[in-house]
């Protein structure tokens, strides 16, 4: 069992059974209130699900791109989360969640990726489809770019949110197959507040 985070959009919490999918999940669309909803997600998920510390396997995150603000706060809680219950963190990069979704639904061929940056900017991936093990296939990005900038693709999805269950279907599908499941964010941006060279006094 994953317990699975995301708040590289709205705000995503999920129980996954690594067997049969996605068992609850929880979703707040508020891009805003990020640290507000995320401890209670996880509260009403693992009380709906039954599921205890004692019964994850690992505990799974969406690591971007997103802004800075939102995506610290699913990766803060996820990280607190894992060390507590003692069990492993891995991190998905979000847009594989989203093409996944896409895939599993019935979807085929080149699929470009896109969520909104802010700044009249949008995050881009671009995917070819799933590979041998059912996991998309990203042949670029992620990215960050103005909208004129982004690559054209066969289709293209804008999304809005990002679920956590297929992130920790994701995850767990890595995981098994022992590729690497860095836990870096991806913010694709630097930060605004940047620290001002000191001033020297002359005496």
């Amino acid at each position: 069992m994953f317990l699975a985070i995301d708040s590289s959009a709205g705000t995503s919490v999920a129980l996954v059974d690594s067997s049969f999918g996605t068992v609850v999940e929880r979703t707040s669309d508020d891009t805003m209130r990020h640290a507000e909803v995320v401890g209670a997600l996880i509260d009403e998920v693992l009380r709906e699900s039954g599921a205890t510390a004692a019964t994850l396997t690992a505990v799974a995150v969406g690591v971007g791109p997103g802004p800075f603000t939102g995506l610290r706060v699913g990766m803060a809680a996820a990280h607190a989360f894992a060390l507590a219950s003692e069990r492993p963190l891995v991190g998905v990069v979000s847009h594989d969640a989203v093409a996944y979704e896409h895939y599993s639904a019935g979807g085929w061929g080149e699929l470009l990726v896109t969520t909104d940056a802010r700044r009249r900017e949008l995050y881009w991936s671009r995917y070819d489809g799933l590979d041998t093990l059912g996991l998309p296939s990203r042949a670029e990005g992620p990215a960050l770019a103005r909208p004129d900038d982004i690559p054209s693709a066969a289709r293209r999805l804008d999304a809005t949110r990002v679920s956590a269950g297929s992130v920790g279907i994701v995850a767990a599908r890595l995981r098994a197959s022992g590729r690497p499941t860095p836990v870096v964010p991806l913010y694709l941006r630097s930060p605004d507040v940047t620290l001002s060279t000191p001033k020297r006094v002359s005496r």
